[in-house]
């Protein structure tokens, strides 16, 4: 169907007024959508370097620094416990006493059969010197005289065996009373008097630990490891001993710093971490063996780093981060920067910033880049910064 309009019904060609004015319409509307979009305001803090320390937070394990299991050196019945569980021991403390009737039995023996080679020793002595004489004036043969010398010399010999022995049967003796072989803090008992105990056996009877320095073993992985390594060698990084912070389980942070010692030289094949061992000083001994603690690591000093807040970091998709930064004609610029290390609530970069670059950490919600802005020092007060104040900064 098509409809048809009436000879009566015609459009006017549009004049030239009439497209003149709708041109200066749109114009007008124009500008007054510029007037309405007032100039951003960006609040911008100026880029410096300075010294950065860097630390980082790994997971650890506390440990005595000296562990010594008490085992028997010496089998029989244990008579009694010497010692209180949990108290703590000194070195050479007796803790148990273990039956010593037939070891004090063998001592006397020994000491009997050392008695006896000395008589021989003697009675020996006299007819080897009796009979050297009889041979120089023929009474005897020399060989009989030779013999007596032999038999004086083996029954010297048979002193220092019985010696030897008598000596062999006193340490026996002294094993039966077991002594903490280190001072520290003793656990609970595993035997109990009247308990059959021997030289060989697996079960310790006791442990006792040195709970004063404490160790923290932290795990490293091997890759943060030698990138530390290459950073403090092509001097990136300068080394120091800073001291260990031990944040422990409940998130309160020990009051006593500890310090680094020399990382092992073994990546654990199974995990790719290396061991690096802390000393923390535990006097009142509030610090337990076992406990899994957080410990914040110096990992050097970086001489000339720049801060940048957070916030004023953005990243693409892929993660590279940028900063918007106003150049001298208060146009802002983006420029793609290295931040790989957290401080704190900035970030350290490490290239892409110079000394004087000022980035902008305020007002980026309408902050875009190629726009002239407003720049005004980060915080400063709505009456300093005039319309369009910063106020609070967004990133993305």
């Amino acid at each position: 169907m098509r409809l048809s309009l009436p000879s009566s019904f015609r459009i006017a060609p549009a004049t030239p007024v009439v497209i003149a004015a709708t041109l200066l319409l749109a114009a007008c509307g124009s500008a007054d959508a510029q007037k309405q979009k007032p100039t951003p305001v960006v609040g911008v803090i100026v880029a410096k370097t300075e010294p950065v320390e860097l630390t980082t937070e790994l997971s650890g394990r506390t440990e005595a620094s000296e562990i010594a299991e008490v085992r028997p050196q010496v089998a029989g019945i244990v008579t009694s416990r010497l010692f209180q569980e949990g108290s703590f021991v000194r070195a050479g403390q007796p803790l148990y006493q273990i039956d010593s009737r037939l070891y004090a039995a063998s001592q006397q023996q020994a000491s009997a059969s050392l008695a006896a080679a000395q008589a021989t020793v003697e009675a020996n002595r006299l007819k080897a010197e009796r009979f050297a004489l009889l041979a120089e004036q023929g009474g005897v043969s020399r060989q009989e005289a030779a013999d007596a010398r032999a038999a004086y010399n083996q029954s010297r010999a048979a002193v220092g065996q019985a010696r030897a022995a008598l000596a062999s049967a006193q340490v026996n003796l002294g094993f039966t009373r077991v002594s903490s072989p280190i001072s520290g803090r003793i656990g609970i008992s595993m035997v109990t008097k009247g308990a059959l105990v021997t030289n060989a056996q697996a079960t310790p009877m006791a442990k006792v630990q040195r709970l004063d320095p404490m160790y923290v073993n932290i795990k490293q992985s091997g890759a943060d490891f030698i990138a530390l390594r290459r950073a403090i060698e092509s001097g990136k990084l300068v080394s120091g001993a800073a001291p260990v912070t031990v944040v422990l389980p409940d998130g309160s942070v020990y009051p006593v710093a500890g310090k680094l010692n020399p990382a092992d030289i073994d990546v654990d094949p199974e995990t790719g971490t290396i061991t690096v061992r802390a000393v923390v000083p535990n006097p009142r001994g509030d610090l337990l063996p076992g406990l899994f603690v957080r410990a914040r690591v110096s990992q050097g000093t970086v001489p000339n780093g720049i801060l940048v807040p957070q916030v004023a970091v953005s990243r693409d998709p892929r993660g590279r981060a940028s900063v918007l930064v106003a150049n001298s004609k208060d146009e802002l610029e983006r420029r793609d920067v290295v931040a790989d290390n957290p401080v704190g609530q900035n970030w350290l970069i490490t290239s892409g910033l110079k000394p004087g670059d000022r980035v902008v950490v305020e007002g980026l919600i309408n902050a875009r880049e190629g726009q002239k802005a407003k720049v005004v020092p980060a915080g400063s007060k709505p009456a300093d910064a005039g319309a369009g104040t910063p106020g609070k900064s967004g990133g993305n």
